[in-house]
């Protein structure tokens, strides 16, 4: 039974709020997408994936109103230019909702995690399901089209073995070999790749279409900053002699046409960039070889110096919504004893 009566958690409050403008965001960007998809295979897709955010947006206003909670802000029609030139290839509208797909799995699982109120519960439940279709939709038509690169392939094991020396665990000492990458490093390692294409891309698309100096100057850093990874990445892949398969051709256009408000683009590229660090932290718990571990711990502090360069120019226009919070209780008291 659905308990309405039970207040919100600020886990709940968090996940709701960020549900809100993260489905608000792909909104739009979908929008724009669908007026000039040809292919008419990857087209549902599209449309699927944008009635699902539509609609996870109009069951989060209910859900804020019956809890007297303010609706954010979020994005709207004023955010997207629908009469500006195409941008985005079919190919990469699709290879776009399929990455963004696995950002959102991970952020439904969380919001799970978090959540304790049986129909808050139910409400990410359901977002996760429909996440998880759409992931495994874009996949198959991806795989089908022959535009989405496989991970690199390596000899499936037929024995189990153990570690039987420390030397497994290093890589740091240049004057000495460094084991081969084992299947659980090839695996981020290439992941972060395709995540970095995708990103670099965006980049490129919002540095072109932006009209503010600062957003264009923030845009092609980050895709520098991208390509410098993924160099990082496939080059530590060719040194151990794995082929580094073709990642799909993510093309966009050359319009240069204002497409989407510099406050949307900013705020995706702050979710891009929180799921990327997010990804180069499992890498580095997940990676055994010490030199892999310090890349991804020595990268991820550079993509974090990117984002709070694009919070300050968020603060600096006035873009960055403030989530929920709690009162400043000592300025409360404070302010109670001037008055």
């Amino acid at each position: 039974m659905h308990d309405r009566k039970v207040r919100l958690t600020s886990g709940e409050i968090a996940s709701l709020w960020t549900a809100y403008m993260n489905n608000s965001m792909s909104k739009y960007i979908l929008k724009f997408m669908l007026k000039y998809i040809e292919d008419q295979d990857i087209k549902p897709i599209i449309q699927k994936t944008y009635n699902n955010a539509s609609k996870s947006m109009e069951d989060l206003a209910s859900i804020f109103e019956n809890e007297q909670y303010a609706i954010p802000n979020g994005f709207t029609e004023k955010d997207v230019n629908m009469n500006a030139s195409w941008l985005f290839s079919d190919t990469f509208c699709l290879t776009y909702v399929n990455h963004m797909a696995k950002v959102g799995m991970i952020a439904y699982s969380g919001f799970i995690s978090m959540s304790n109120r049986e129909d808050i519960c139910d409400f990410f439940s359901i977002g996760l399901t429909e996440t998880n279709n759409t992931y495994n939709e874009s996949l198959k038509l991806a795989l089908y089209k022959g535009i989405s690169a496989r991970h690199p392939f390596i000899e499936t094991p037929k024995h189990t073995d153990y570690v039987d020396s420390k030397k497994y665990l290093s890589g740091l000492n240049p004057f000495s070999d460094k084991r081969p990458v084992n299947a659980v490093e090839i695996s981020h390692l290439y992941m972060n790749i395709l995540t970095n294409a995708v990103g670099a891309k965006l980049c490129l698309a919002f540095a072109q279409t932006s009209t503010n100096k600062d957003v264009q100057d923030y845009m092609l850093r980050g895709k520098e900053i991208s390509q410098k990874h993924m160099k990082i990445f496939v080059d530590t892949l060719m040194k151990d002699n794995v082929d580094v398969p073709q990642v799909p051709n993510v093309t966009i256009s050359n319009s240069t046409t204002p497409t989407f408000s510099d406050k949307l683009i900013m705020f995706h590229m702050n979710l891009i960039i929180s799921s990327g660090t997010g990804n180069y932290s499992t890498a580095a718990s997940a990676s055994q070889r010490s030199d892999l571990m310090v890349n991804y711990e020595r990268l991820s502090f550079e993509v974090m110096r990117l984002a709070k360069s694009g919070a300050d120019i968020m603060i600096k226009y006035s873009w960055l919504e403030q989530p929920p919070g709690i009162k400043d209780r000592e300025k409360l008291a404070k302010n109670k004893e001037k008055n």
